[in-house]
């Protein structure tokens, strides 16, 4: 028994002491050691908490948009009173709607202006959590604080940038699979059984090369120093990978959480919580892994 027990140390000892292995060890290591995973749940609470701003805006613009058509409202209230059995909540739902008409100005800006300063908080907790795991000392130097005024006009530059490489990001993968389905369709290739997972993976590369650009622009501009290069390249399309897998778990696990009675009244939320936090935990620990590459092996 010890004999094997010996064997198995000397077995993992040596596996330890692969690069691919030790470097993941210190990253490991790193993003434990920087409270990754307290920053991660951090980020996730201003997440969530940001929605607030956004859904005022949505329904301030859904508000603008009834407003200006009279029959796409009148259908849409029809639809409520006609998909509602009960009259009160009917009555409820009807008024809210005239609400947000009503008041759809106020709303909105109210909306943008908190979204804005929402927002920019949270870019820099984003960007705090960053800088955590990637300068060389755990500590903050005092000479990289920056004026307030300053810190905010860079978060404002930064949230602009990002929101801009979400909206790329989306629209790629959207584009990419009603593309390349309407050619399918028009050529009349539908029959063809094995298009179809060709075009899956085609479309997942698509997503996976707009995931790694929204990446790369955060752990090249978000940290006060400037990575070294082949570890940024290849953390961010690590990180493009991991958010991949995650977009596909959740899009499996969501259905499954809403049938129940209670993932019907939570699983919306539940799900965000559950994207946000393990899309936080998934940008610090490629950013630690990308921070502890061989180059830097030795920055603590």
């Amino acid at each position: 028994m010890k004999n094997i027990v010996a064997n198995a140390s000397k077995i993992l000892d040596k596996i330890k002491t692969y690069p691919s292995v030790a470097h993941l060890i210190r990253a490991t290591d790193r993003f434990n050691d920087r409270m990754g995973s307290q920053f991660g749940a951090a980020i996730t609470y201003f997440s969530f908490l940001s929605l607030i701003p956004i859904l005022m805006v949505s329904f301030a613009t859904a508000g603008f948009v009834l407003a200006s058509n009279p029959e796409l409202l009148a259908e849409l209230i029809n639809k409520i009173v006609t998909s509602v059995s009960d009259p009160d909540l009917a009555n409820t739902l009807e008024n809210t709607v005239n609400t947000a008409i009503k008041q759809r100005t106020t709303v909105g800006i109210s909306g943008l202006l908190v979204a804005l300063y929402s927002g920019i908080s949270w870019m820099g907790n984003l960007r705090e959590a960053v800088r955590a795991q990637s300068r060389d000392e755990w500590e903050r130097n005092p000479a990289d604080e920056e004026k307030v005024y300053f810190r905010y006009i860079k978060d404002f530059l930064a949230l602009t940038g990002l929101v801009m490489a979400l909206i790329l990001t989306i629209a790629l993968t959207s584009i990419a699979g009603s593309a390349q389905q309407s050619l399918v369709n028009a050529l009349g290739l539908g029959n063809i059984e094995w298009l179809r997972p060709a075009l899956t993976i085609i479309t997942i590369i698509i997503s996976i090369t707009a995931n790694y650009l929204m990446f790369l622009w955060i752990f090249w501009m978000l940290p006060t120093q400037h990575p070294n290069m082949k570890a940024l390249f290849k953390g961010s399309l690590l990180a493009a990978i991991g958010f991949e897998v995650i977009k596909f778990i959740m899009t499996l696990t969501l259905p499954q959480l809403a049938s129940s009675p209670s993932g019907a009244a939570f699983g919306s939320i539940i799900g965000l919580l559950a994207f946000f936090y393990f899309f936080a935990r998934l940008t610090l620990f490629c950013a630690a892994w990308i921070a502890t590459a061989e180059d830097n092996s030795n920055k603590r």
